[in-house]
């Protein structure tokens, strides 16, 4: 007795679960794993897309979205079997997914053709293309509808309706017809983003969409390959329905998240490369605007909910309100030695240019604070070199100063460099007015009595 023991304990384990079987298990509730995901992928962009009604290439994203979540929605047996008793047409919900699935396919097929070729392409070729997808893939459409009109289909199927009709007249050539129209939809929209992948200039976002695109293509050839081949069984006479069950639903659910990826990563990373741009613009002019800030004693007024691009908008034109309020303080002779001394520090001539104006702006700010305005007419000592006017005529220009505020507030950032700068362009007045003064002592030397007696005239 001691030896049947265990083999009566074997007898009653569970047989292990095999991968074929562990789909099969959860095949009801499979197809809504990849519906979740494009409805959330779906959810990210549809900000995008309303905001950015106008751009046709992003309606069409969201529509390739909208119809491939269509297809795992319907696909799901419950979903097979309530269409079919709402209709009261068994197995009708073959050829509405059939028709979901070939529009899919035209739809990418239209949607790699516009987006490579560009919206401005509307040369004959393109056209053409563009008329026999639209043709064809209508014409299929039509022709599965027709087809499942005329098959005897009367037994419902919620899972196998490929292969268990695959002998059947009418419903044989519907079936062959979609997987046909599929695989070359597939083909051709491969051939065309991997032949898009190996061109020059790319964008790195592009390029990995379209990597994305062709593995979720590749995928959808294996898909193919699947439930061809499981047709093909049931024809030659061989049982090979779990290829069309087990293996085809994990390829079709991982390549509609591989392309829902693809066609989102452009335009999303794109997106948040841009308001990451636009974020850090706001954060590099915080020093110009906290000195502007400082001297007018008020801001910019927050507002609620005020998008980046507001906020990057009102802070320029608050910086670029507070510059020509104190163009009237600015020492263009200063900023001329100021860019002679930022060279001779060794900086580059953009970077000596930034320091310069930031020395500018702090003198300029300083001397509203002191109410020391300018009053034109310089003092004739500066170098004058690049900067602005710096002529030593003493006028305020301040064009540089408006354009190159990032540049400028930038330059701030780094006080140490500003101070270095500012310190030695003021011993390079010092030395000017030294040497000014020592020149006009020689003069009156060198004119004797009689210039010494007109000078203290």
């Amino acid at each position: 007795m001691s030896d049947l023991a265990p083999a009566a304990a074997r007898l009653t384990e569970p047989p292990a679960l095999t991968p074929a079987g562990f789909i099969n298990e959860f095949y009801p509730s499979f197809w809504w794993i990849p519906a979740g995901i494009l409805a959330a992928a779906l959810a990210i962009k549809l900000p995008s897309i309303i905001r950015l009604w106008t751009d046709p290439l992003l309606r069409a994203v969201g529509g390739l979205l909208v119809l491939a979540l269509s297809v795992f929605v319907f696909v799901a047996p419950s979903t097979i079997a309530w269409v079919n008793r709402i209709t009261g047409v068994p197995n009708i919900s073959g050829p509405w997914v059939y028709s979901l699935l070939t529009a899919f396919c035209g739809s990418c097929l239209l949607l790699i053709i516009t987006w490579r070729n560009g919206l401005s392409d509307r040369s004959p070729r393109t056209r053409s293309a563009m008329r026999w997808v639209l043709g064809t893939y209508a014409a299929v459409i039509v022709a599965l509808w027709v087809l499942f009109a005329l098959a005897d289909m009367p037994e419902e199927r919620l899972r196998d309706l490929d292969t268990y009709y695959a002998n059947t007249p009418y419903a044989r050539e519907m079936i062959v017809l979609y997987l046909l129209a599929h695989t070359v939809a597939t083909l051709v929209t491969n051939a065309l983003i991997w032949n898009w992948v190996r061109a020059d200039g790319l964008d790195s976002l592009l390029r990995w969409g379209l990597k994305f695109l062709g593995v979720g293509y590749a995928l959808q050839l294996a898909f193919d390959a699947a439930k061809l081949s499981a047709v093909g069984g049931r024809w030659a006479g061989r049982d090979l329905d779990w290829l069309s069950t087990a293996v085809a639903p994990p390829l079709a659910c991982l390549s509609a998240i591989l392309i829902a990826v693809g066609f989102i990563l452009p335009h999303t990373g794109q997106y948040l490369h841009d308001r990451r741009q636009v974020r850090n613009a706001v954060r590099e002019l915080r020093p110009l605007y906290q000195l502007m800030k400082t001297g007018s004693g008020v801001g910019v007024p927050r507002v609620l909910r005020a998008t980046p691009e507001l906020r990057l908008i009102r802070r320029e034109t608050f910086i670029r309100d507070g510059l020509l309020s104190v163009s009237r303080f600015v020492d263009e002779d200063l900023r001329g030695r100021a860019y002679d001394a930022a060279l001779a520090l060794g900086h580059p001539p953009d970077r000596a240019k930034a320091l310069a104006a930031a020395v500018t702006v702090l003198d300029a700010a300083d001397a509203r604070s002191h109410g020391r305005e300018r009053d034109g007419g310089g003092d004739g000592s500066g170098t004058g070199t690049g900067t602005g006017s710096g002529s030593g005529s003493g006028e305020a220009d301040t064009t540089d100063l408006l354009r190159d505020i990032g540049a400028v507030s930038r330059a701030l950032r780094h006080p140490d460099a500003v101070r270095a700068v500012r310190e030695r362009a003021g011993a390079a007045a010092g030395a000017a007015a030294a040497a000014a003064a020592a020149a006009a002592a020689d003069r009156v030397r060198a004119a004797g009595p009689v210039g010494r007696e007109g000078a203290e005239h």
